[in-house]
């Protein structure tokens, strides 16, 4: 991770210099068609802090740029992982000594983890920074969508335990999803050359959601209660660039 920030921090301080590049050409122009590719760092709030520590999430999406005042809408889709779960939603199958028995009453070692998924329809704008680059600037964008996430029960690949077999795991991992929304500031790069493309930045989502299981196994009782989930984090990401040039029939990449 700190890698990952050390790089995006660097290529913002070298901007200046590739908004320069390129000045005799100049590629970037027309509507567009954005592929963005990303990589996300999390941290939880609300409710989901109770449940799940940090997170990283993997992200794809399409933007539409438009030529002339550089509005963007856009629809990402991401998957979330992490491996920190705060609620003991198996304690019920703990022996006095702490741990589950296997179908061979030997232990089993079973695993639990975050996972989750998020598909975000968002708009914004770019407002360029430099008169040399007008596809280049400051990123700011709001959405609306869908946020799920559920714990991951993983089986211990050796030996199996008889309350996790199937569709019993349902009764534990506390699928919950609902209404979100995002807003994101950031950076977006995209040079004139089209051959370094990128956005970097801070997000925030917060999310309305529920328990969409019948009954939990654990606390014998169905979850009814209205969430407040929130991740709070950045995200930064490349960019494979389409542009639609002043004839229809071209496209530019």
């Amino acid at each position: 991770m700190r890698l990952i920030l050390t790089t995006f921090c660097t290529l913002i301080l070298i901007s200046p210099l590739l908004i320069g590049q390129g000045y005799n050409s100049n590629l970037n122009e027309g509507n567009g068609l954005l592929f963005k590719f990303s990589y996300g760092y999390h941290v939880p709030g609300g409710d989901l802090a109770d449940r799940f520590g940090s997170n990283s999430s993997i992200q794809t999406g399409l933007d539409y740029i438009t030529d002339k005042s550089n509005w963007i809408i856009g629809l990402d889709a991401n998957f979330y992982f992490g491996s920190v779960v705060k609620e003991a939603v198996l304690g019920g199958l703990l022996n006095p000594e702490g741990f589950i028995i296997g179908n061979d009453r030997d232990y089993a070692d079973i695993q639990l983890r975050e996972r989750g998924i998020h598909f975000d329809l968002h708009l914004g704008k770019i407002f360029p920074i430099s008169p040399i680059n007008q596809r280049s600037g400051i990123r700011v964008h709001v959405g609306a969508g869908l946020l799920q996430h559920k714990i991951r029960i993983q089986d211990d690949p050796i030996r199996g335990v008889p309350q996790l077999f199937g569709d019993y795991k349902k009764g534990y991992d506390r699928l919950t999803n609902g209404l979100s929304l995002t807003e994101f500031v950031g950076y977006q790069h995209l040079s004139r050359d089209r051959r370094l493309n990128f956005y970097g930045g801070f997000e925030w989502t917060q999310a309305f959601t529920q328990s969409r299981r019948d009954f939990n196994f654990d606390t014998m009782s169905k979850d009814e209660a209205k969430r407040f989930d929130s991740l709070i984090g950045f995200r930064i990401g490349l960019i494979l660039p389409f542009y639609l040039g002043q004839d229809a029939g071209q496209i530019y990449y």
